[in-house]
């Protein structure tokens, strides 16, 4: 889930960054400290959105920086336990199917891809379901929802599952809708 979260820390502005702004300053330091990072309770942060408060700077013996108390809201992306969500297939193994999912990827294990006995071709990469016919490929779009998510730890893992009604391959629902309207 995309979320603004409002955030108060401090933060070292380097002396070259000094000349210009103080807000503008630490707005920069921010960017360059914190965009790509990973914080298990917050998830990935993607970017500064804005600067709220910005304190007295203090210079400590030593540095050249200036540190600042600030409050500032951030755009960060963390996947949260039966929350659905849109991707599309990155990589297809004889496990399971890769999805990539906004900045992450996510695993759909073979057993959760469909509620039928499924066969992986590993000549073409795609994943069939034995009666219904279903295929899964690289590159489709799919709606799946998230069962696990260990985001911030050692790795970051994702499980994902299609089994559920409404979920899958785009494709698959769209055929769905066709049989019932006949």
């Amino acid at each position: 889930m995309y979320r603004i979260v409002t955030v108060e820390s401090k933060v070292r502005v380097p002396p070259e960054m000094l000349s210009s702004n103080v807000r503008e300053a630490v707005k920069k330091a921010l960017e360059q400290q914190l965009e790509g990072t990973i914080d298990p309770r917050i998830g990935l942060i993607l970017g500064i959105v804005s600067v709220e408060e910005v304190g007295e700077g203090k210079v400590l013996p030593g540095d050249g920086g200036v540190h600042y108390y600030t409050k500032f809201k951030i755009l960060a992306f963390k996947p949260e336990i039966n929350e659905l969500v849109y991707g599309e297939v990155i990589d297809n193994t004889e496990f399971g199917s890769f999805i990539r999912i906004g900045p992450f990827d996510g695993l759909v294990h073979i057993s959760q891809l469909m509620d039928d006995f499924v066969s992986y071709d590993s000549k073409n990469s795609v994943f069939l379901g034995k009666q219904t016919k279903k295929t899964l490929k690289e590159g489709d779009k799919v709606i799946a929802r998230v069962i696990a998510s260990s985001i911030g730890k050692e790795e970051n893992k994702i499980g994902l599952t299609m089994r559920q009604p409404g979920l899958g391959a785009l494709h698959w629902l769209e055929e769905e809708k066709k049989k019932k309207k006949k």
